[in-house]
């Protein structure tokens, strides 16, 4: 820790000390490595001692940065290395969620146990939730590993998603000679004419070993889905030769045993046929003498981005952010947001296409777009001027705006490929079933023309939200997301409801965010998925600790109570420079709809302009304070980790506390976030990290608890049961004057099943009576009217029709299954118990009392 303050830093003070006491003082220097986690290797570490056999050495020094600001850093030799002859290095490039970091994790155990090699292994990923980069760094050889460091002269480098080619310099810490193998949907033959100029001259130069598969097509084979790492792991194995080879496949299908067991036979022996497949498509590629390529690698960032995201942001996402020199940083440490729309990371194989022949313009597939990819517009004609020729747009199916057209655009570039919606389009070809208004097709053929309808499209306006019914899931597919490209998993089920969140409010809402998935893929460097619309108002994001979130929300509640009422206080005061018409319109505005907003804007805008000759300093005070007449939306967001657990105590102390508060939990039912450990949310039966063998005890019922104060909001909602009953239940709490909060069913990753059928899930919960939907509304009461709105229908379907098709569940029917047994007749009793309980408060009399506050 640099201490700026004293004369020097206190780890050189004892040597220091010691020294006084010598009447010839050793020569005593000191420094930091290590900054910001960058690496410290031996070169640096030669660098320090070269710089301590100069005359005048330089005191507080760093090594690892480059300090062009201050010049305390030390330069040193990338080229110096001190690793042991004979070892093997490998680096692997994967997309996280891939598996590629597993399965590189078994390689190691494999060569450490069953040969007589030493090895190591390091792995370095981003905080993104899946889709990023992942770099496996893998050693091994004779002799024992003490390089504590990253691999910068690889002997096998393995690309695992072609994509990387087109934006990474993935052969730079290749050495001469070594082997590359890249996961291809292009064979042997053709592969060489679609890699990129720079590629091609590495290969040639380095006179590298070129090996070929394509991994897709080999688990598309085995049932494998997108996960690649077995594949990709066998072919490792026999180019490399660490093991004979029939020893290597036993090896890896005893891992494979070991990993997947818990998850079924067919799990194995899904990866068991992969293993099989894989050496039978693995080809080795004859290099050419020559460099063939028309194309270069493509700038990490499109040419119109914002000078500090070509300068800064660029760097990082291209994996060079170490290079970066202490002047490119910002002084105050402030990252710009809405950055997500510059990453264009082209992760998807497959996005989808629309056939607007066949739409009905219903907004499903808006709705549930987790990365918000999906996006519609209804406009004038006259903005086709210009259009590019494959750009689609057909009559709006809307009464009174019947004489606009419609279009539905996919942003190809970040697309995730999770066919979510796919799934749930309601609109079938009559003639051909499979199709439906929107299908999933190859990425590349589309990408360049489907880019350019992309920008066309941001360019059309965004229809008046005050002619918007927001009720209606029709109307909310044409309002701007403010949150976008996010960082989350490809199919997640919590991004949906933050991003419907900031359509309803988000250019007047502020987010206090806990700790968690949502805290990650939301405030995420390099770039960050909240934006803003073209009035550049927007969410106002801050995330605090895990445990005191509720709280960190209050507070900001507070703070904008406050500054609404002393911005009252002056219009008052100021009523006579202000006039007293227009203050009084200020004080009295209804801002429960869009037109009561819209028009409290213009109404500020004139106050502003009034005091625009006023030079005293309330007037001051009050133009600087003016915007918080506006009506704000305070939420508090977190996961079930943070709500159920660790913040439950701040989080019950708000609900107590009768403010304004609105409240999001995205209950996946498990901390998500640290890798699907149990939580009070997690449902009984249900296996997870700390529950091994299936939760023995049922679901914590936050929101009957919450309930129970009599003047709180409470929802329970489920996108893919009830899209409507979503989103009125957002407007309702938000327009409640008091705390709320909203639960929402969040299929995750975790679960362990296909994300594209995550609607279905959700679905499925609500018809076994496993989740029923219902809204609790205190102001009801004032009407004469039950506050307990239970939205569901009892239950249709068996629990088990529900709970089996996920991973998290069936684990125990193949570990133990009497115990499985057991747990799913428990966990029924607990459906029908809670099912009757809320059938019976639904049909409770009211005596038309006034709500308690």
């Amino acid at each position: 820790m640099a201490s700026e303050a004293s004369h020097t830093q206190p780890q050189p003070l004892a040597p220091l000390a010691v020294g006084e006491q010598n009447p010839q003082p050793p020569k005593v220097i000191g420094g930091r490595y290590g900054l910001a986690s960058k690496e410290f290797t031996p070169a640096m570490v030669k660098a320090v001692f070269d710089e301590l056999q100069k005359k005048s050495p330089k005191n507080h020094f760093t090594v690892g940065i480059q300090d062009d600001v201050t010049h305390t850093s030390l330069d040193f030799d990338p080229e110096f290395s001190t690793e042991v002859p004979g070892t093997v290095r490998a680096l692997f490039y994967g997309l996280g969620a891939d598996g590629t970091v597993g399965a590189n994790k078994n390689s190691i155990k494999i060569i450490g146990e069953e040969t007589e090699n030493f090895a190591q292994g390091y792995f370095v990923y981003d905080s993104k939730k899946s889709g990023a980069i992942t770099t496996s760094h893998l050693r091994f050889g004779p002799k024992p590993l003490r390089s504590s460091y990253l691999i910068t002269k690889a002997s096998f480098v393995a690309c695992h998603q072609f994509s990387f080619l087109e934006r990474l310099d993935m052969l730079k810490y290749a050495e001469p000679g070594a082997t590359f193998l890249l996961n291809s949907p292009f064979g042997p033959e053709e592969v060489w004419d679609k890699l990129p100029r720079l590629v091609q001259r590495q290969i040639v130069e380095k006179k590298l070993q070129f090996y070929v598969i394509d991994g897709y097509e080999v688990a598309k084979l085995t049932g494998m889905g997108g996960r690649i790492n077995t594949i990709m792991q066998t072919c490792f194995f026999a180019i490399s030769g660490v093991l004979p080879r029939e020893e290597a496949i036993a090896a890896i299908k005893y891992a494979i045993k070991k990993t997947y067991g818990k998850r079924g036979d067919t799990v194995v022996q899904k990866n068991y046929a992969a293993v099989d497949e894989a050496i039978s498509h693995l080809h080795q590629v004859q290099v050419p003498g020559k460099i063939t390529s028309l194309f270069d690698i493509r700038p990490p960032v499109p040419a119109a981005a914002p000078d500090f995201v070509q300068r800064v942001t660029a760097k990082i996402v291209a994996g060079e952010g170490d290079d970066l020199p202490v002047s490119a940083m910002p002084i105050d440490g402030t990252f710009p947001s809405a950055t997500a729309q510059w990453e264009k990371r082209n992760i998807a194989l497959e996005i989808p296409v629309w056939d607007e022949q066949l739409c009905i313009q219903c907004g499903k597939c808006v709705l549930v777009c987790p990365h918000s990819v999906i996006r519609a517009k209804v406009y004038d004609d006259s903005y086709l001027g210009g259009a590019p020729s494959t750009f689609k747009a057909v009559p709006a199916r809307w009464k009174d705006m019947k004489e606009r057209k419609y279009t539905l655009q996919v942003a190809p570039e970040d697309c995730t490929g999770c066919t979510l919606c796919v799934e749930v389009c309601p609109a079938k070809s009559k003639s051909e079933v499979k199709h439906r208004a929107i299908n999933m097709m190859a990425q590349p053929p589309l990408r360049e023309s489907e880019a350019a309808n992309w920008d066309f499209f941001l360019k059309i306006p965004d229809t008046d939200r005050k002619i918007l019914s927001m009720s209606q899931v029709k109307d909310v597919q044409l309002l701007q997301p403010l949150f976008e490209f996010s960082g989350a998993c490809s199919g997640c089920g919590e991004t949906p409801y933050v991003k419907l969140m900031t359509q309803l409010f988000g250019d007047r809402m502020l987010i206090a965010n806990a700790t968690g998935c949502s805290s990650i893929y939301g405030g995420n460097l390099p770039t960050t998925p909240y934006c803003t619309n073209e009035d550049n108002r927007g969410p106002a994001w801050s995330n605090s600790l895990f445990e005191d979130n509720a709280e960190f929300g209050l507070g900001m509640r507070l703070a904008v109570d406050k500054q609404n009422e002393y911005a009252r206080e002056l219009v008052w005061r100021l009523g006579f420079a202000i006039g007293e018409e227009l203050a009084q319109a200020i004080l009295n505005a209804d801002q429960k709809t869009e037109e009561g907003i819209f028009a409290q804007r213009e109404r500020i805008k004139l106050l502003k302009e009034k005091l625009a000759g006023v030079d005293t300093a309330e007037a001051r005070d009050l133009v600087s304070l003016a915007d918080a007449l506006v009506k704000k939306s305070v939420w508090i967001v977190g996961g079930d980790g943070w709500a159920y657990d660790i913040g439950y105590g701040g989080l019950d102390h708000v609900i107590a506390s009768g403010r304004n508060v609105n409240i999001l939990v995205l209950d996946t039912e498990v901390y998500s976030n640290t890798g699907g450990q149990a939580s009070k949310a997690t449902p009984r039966g249900a296996v997870a990290k700390f529950a091994a063998g299936g939760k023995p005890v049922g679901k914590k019922d936050l929101a009957l608890m919450a309930m129970s104060y009599g003047s709180v909001y409470v929802a329970k909602i489920a996108m893919g049961a009830g899209d409507m009953h979503t989103v009125k239940a957002f407007l309702e709490a938000e327009a409640f004057d008091g705390p709320s909060i909203i639960i929402a069913y969040s299929h995750c990753i975790a679960h362990g099943y296909d994300m594209s059928h995550g609607m279905d899930q959700q679905k499925a919960a609500v018809n076994s009576g496993y989740w029923p939907l219902f809204r609790y509304n205190p102001d009801l009461v004032a009407q004469g009217k039950n506050p307990f709105q239970l939205d569901s229908r009892a239950p249709s379907i068996a629990l088990k029709d529900y709970v089996y098709n996920e991973t998290r569940y069936t684990m125990l029917t193949k570990s133990n299954p009497d115990q499985a047994k057991k747990l799913l007749a428990l966990a029924e009793e607990d459906v029908t118990s809670r099912w009757k309980l809320y059938e019976h408060m639904a049909h409770q009399p009211t005596n038309g009392a006034e709500v308690k506050k």
